[in-house]
């Protein structure tokens, strides 16, 4: 599948091979013309890439030729890369001013006079690669393509018969959608129309929306309620003509008296005559339509239908069903129905219904145990559960059973209407720069806990942002990405903090991200045998068995993650073996390793964007020649508990946008941090022996996340050297008065997230904080035992979505003035007896302020359960490091 991503890979290459900055470079190094040419012919190719795509299947020769040109595109980009490096080497030797630098360099393979020859050389050869590929090509007929215009396939259409006595487990469902269409609706439309109401229906595929759909279409209940009921399956294009068209059939369909009336073919009607006909069809008839399966979020295409349907009687209700939260939103009038998945009980019952005839279950014992361990595959996806047991009907072999509770869905045969190609339609709808981002969720382990910071590592470090976002923070365009995914019911369990979010990507979903992956990424565990030498992404789930032989020789690989806790590598002889052969990686997760020191030979990496080595808990000292990795963007020695310093020189990592540290140091080298002109965030955790962070004047203008947590010595850190302050979290810092050295604040902060949390001297909330009211969005107080009383000054924020306050037993009033707080649509208040006493709902002497209020907890434990998952994803690690 990984072939779909070509398209995409190429626009990235294209989109450099026009900036300026490399046209600059290879005029300077003389080899303009092969770049140029590389150019010419990747536009060439490009253009008949969608054709393509669109004919690989029946072509096995075409395929080939699509994993050929993916390959040279991602040789051509190592070879950019280079460029990259030469210029980022530059700057610091300039910026060093350091003769005996410059000299090494000279004397290096970095020097102008080598690199101007091997890149020439390394050029010419991708030219003449790509150009042999590309002439390849022309013997497959290929047209150009220059727009991705084409339809995306959808299931088949549906219908409205549905027999309710073979669904298990949506009586729930159904009856509280009848009482939503029981209803007056509230609002009206949006348009000052009280005749219809849209209610949405949402979820992922598969989940059992068009059959919930159909249970309540087909209630009796609806024939009392609704003189003329429509079904109208939307799966094509939006065409609002045959839309037309579909909906007057089926409300001819529904009146029989009168349908011969209506046989004579419309299909030959032009829109005005459509519309004429619906709207005589629908005038004063109080009517039910349900629009199945809705894929258009074309806001002006809804709208034309919906005015040329506003013309019922009132009570007249739209159900809509479709996956996509923002179609939702986009058509619902009143809240959409999320559906949820079926539970355990229903979903076994369902299993035995397809995998079994009526009753044969009991004569096979010895599979149910399995039965319902195939059953938690599922996670409450109906057509899940049914494409599983269908797999198995009359088939009682034990050994086939086994294989399918222990091998991923997408390792099994799918037939048109089974779960993969249904949710595989979700994917194929998505652009394809947002499909290869998605793919990357397979390296991860399932019901792994997603945070935004390592997503956005992730997705920057391989170069997979699109180049129309290239002048965006990496942030914001990596959570314009999230929040697709999510709108597209691809994410669940979403925890939205504002500048921080956490999420978990259903089982399902990251089967599929393992199909369409499958190529490219693999990951590693203890039944691993041998590694295709086509991946280039590797993520070690399990590390019995880690051996060189297990791993490729092919120098391709840009990833190797280790992302489960407590399983690294201790072998120095594999690291230095992956560092001479691997020479383009961008990311390298040495996490929950145990090396006592790291090989100077780190610094060959050159390419790499991301480094880790969280949780090492016997390293002392780093390399120089760490410094030396001038594209490094992430390095995090978080939990490196035994270092002894930070490397010296490291300010020469001109690139870095993340650093997280644990350190022994008690004064930090402020020059070098002034020297990291990119960095965007910083955190120190369990620097014991850190008194002040920083106490020059110098200010960190880049500066937008800073994590103290755990610095039981720290006293003090200047809040006006950081004007750009976005995020902030302090946790667990016994000596830290947040009030102190802060007599020259910044008037105006830029501050939207603020964590404060055990920390014992914190009698009230610092006046700094009163600079942010302009911007503050989230706030959160957790375990301020000392804390007596919130000052008034907090109901100027303006801004504030988010406060919650937890385990402070000593605050015992709010602010007089809390209706003032417009824009707060999330309250917790928890383990504070007497504050919640007061905010009790109708009874409590506060209710009045905050009854208004969206998401109101009072007394409930949510704050602790979300603060837990999102430390956890972040990685803190408090039970291992504390002391």
């Amino acid at each position: 599948m990984v072939e779909c991503f070509v398209y995409d890979i190429t626009e990235s290459l294209l989109s450099k091979l026009a900036s300026y900055v490399y046209e600059e470079a290879s005029r300077a190094y003389g080899v303009y013309n092969d770049l140029r040419g590389i150019k010419d012919t990747l536009s060439i190719v490009k253009g008949v890439l969608l054709d393509a795509e669109e004919k690989k299947e029946q072509n096995h020769g075409l395929r080939e030729w699509l994993r050929q040109i993916r390959n040279v595109c991602f040789d051509a980009e190592d070879v950019l890369d280079g460029l990259d490096c030469q210029n980022l080497r530059k700057q610091v030797l300039k910026a060093s001013g350091n003769t005996r630098m410059k000299v090494d360099h000279f004397f290096s393979s970095s020097n102008s006079l080598v690199f101007r020859f091997r890149m020439a050389h390394q050029i010419k050869h991708v030219r003449c690669r790509l150009d042999k590929i590309a002439a390849d090509g022309n013997k497959f007929g290929l047209e150009r393509i220059d727009v991705d215009n084409r339809l995306v396939e959808r299931r088949e259409m549906t219908y409205s018969h549905v027999d309710a006595s073979g669904v298990i487990g949506r009586e729930s469902d159904r009856e509280k959608i009848i009482k939503i269409l029981m209803q007056p609706h509230p609002n009206g439309d949006g348009y000052g129309d009280q005749s219809v109401c849209v209610i949405p229906i949402v979820g992922i595929g598969g989940l059992g929306k068009t059959t919930l759909a159909k249970l309540v279409f087909n209630d009796k209940r609806m024939d009392d309620l609704f003189q003329l009921k429509m079904w109208v399956c939307i799966s094509d294009d939006f065409d609002i003509r045959q839309i037309l068209i579909k909906i007057i059939n089926s409300a001819s369909a529904s009146a029989p008296t009168i349908a011969l009336a209506h046989q004579e073919n419309i299909k030959n009607f032009d829109i005005e005559q459509l519309q004429s006909r619906l709207r005589h069809r629908l005038s004063g008839q109080k009517y039910l339509l349900v629009l199945d399966d809705v894929w258009n979020d074309n806001r002006a295409k809804w709208t034309q239908l919906k005015d040329l349907i506003k013309v019922g009687a009132v009570g007249s209700k739209i159900l809509v069903t479709t996956r996509n939260n923002s179609i939702a939103s986009m058509m619902g009038t009143v809240p959409s129905y999320v559906l949820e998945g079926l539970s355990l009980e229903n979903c076994y019952a369902l299993f035995n219904k397809w995998a079994f005839k009526e009753g044969e279950e009991k004569k096979y014992s010895n599979l149910i145990e399995i039965g319902k361990e195939i059953v938690k595959k599922c996670r409450g996806v109906p057509l899940a559960v049914r494409t599983l047991g269908s797999s198995l009907f009359l088939n009682f072999n034990l050994e086939r059973w086994e294989f399918v509770r222990d091998h991923g869905i997408w390792n099994l045969k799918q037939e048109k209407d089974d779960i993969l190609p249904a949710l595989k339609l979700s994917y194929d709808q998505m652009p394809s720069y947002l499909r290869h981002c998605f793919a990357f969720f397979s390296l991860y382990p399932k019901d792994y806990g997603f945070t935004g910071p390592e997503v956005v590592n992730l997705w920057v470090s391989l170069g997979l942002l699109r180049s129309e976002v290239g002048s965006q923070k990496p942030e914001n365009a990596a959570r314009l990405y999230i929040d697709e995914l999510h709108s597209r019911s691809f994410l669940e369990d979403f925890e939205d903090f504002g500048k921080l979010y956490y999420f978990k990507v259903h089982d399902l979903v990251h089967d599929l991200a393992q199909y369409v992956a499958k190529e490219e990424i693999f990951v590693v565990d203890s039944g691993t045998r041998n590694i295709p030498e086509q991946v280039r992404h590797l993520s070690v789930v399990e590390n019995d068995s880690l051996r060189d032989s297990l791993f490729p020789k092919s120098s391709r690989l840009r990833t190797i993650l280790f992302p489960t806790d407590g399983v690294g590598v201790d072998s120095v002889a594999l690291l230095d073996a992956w560092i001479a052969r691997y020479k383009f990686l961008r990311i390298l997760d040495l996490s929950d390793s145990s090396f006592e020191t790291f090989p100077n030979s780190i610094a060959k990496l050159e390419h790499l964007r991301a480094l880790s080595l969280e949780n090492n808990r016997r390293i002392k000292r780093l390399p120089q020649s760490i410094c030396k990795l001038q594209n490094l963007q992430a390095l995090t020695l978080r939990g490196c508990v035994e270092l002894e310093t930070l490397p010296k020189g490291f300010g020469m990592l001109i690139s870095l946008r993340k650093l997280f540290i644990t350190t022994k140091q008690s004064i930090l080298p402020e020059d070098e941090f002034a020297s990291l002109v990119n960095l965007n965030t910083l955190s120190f955790e369990f620097c014991d022996n850190l008194m002040f962070l920083f106490r020059g004047a110098q200010q960190f203008k880049s500066l937008e996340v800073l994590l103290v947590q755990s610095c039981r010595s720290l006293e003090s850190f200047p809040f006006h050297i950081l004007p750009k302050l976005e995020v902030l979290f302090v946790i667990r810092c016994e000596m830290l008065n947040l009030s102190l050295n802060c007599e020259n604040p910044i008037e105006r902060l830029r501050m939207k997230f603020l964590h404060i949390e055990e920390c014992p001297r914190q009698q009230t909330l610092p006046q700094w904080i009163e600079g942010a009211a302009e911007t503050l969005q989230t706030l959160l107080i957790s375990n301020l035992h000392s804390l007596e009383m919130l000052p008034e000054w907090l109901t100027a924020m303006t801004h504030l979505k988010m406060l919650h306050i937890v385990n402070c037993p000593q605050l015992l009033y709010l602010p007089s003035d809390m209706h003032r707080l417009g824009a707060l649509e999330d309250l917790t208040i928890d383990g504070c007896s007497e504050l919640c006493r007061k905010c009790e709902p109708q009874s409590g002497e506060y209710w009045s302020f905050i009854a208004h209020i969206k998401h109101l907890s009072i007394g409930e434990t949510r704050e602790g359960k979300l603060l837990f998952q999102m430390q956890k994803q972040i990685r803190l690690k408090l039970q291992d490091l504390k002391n």
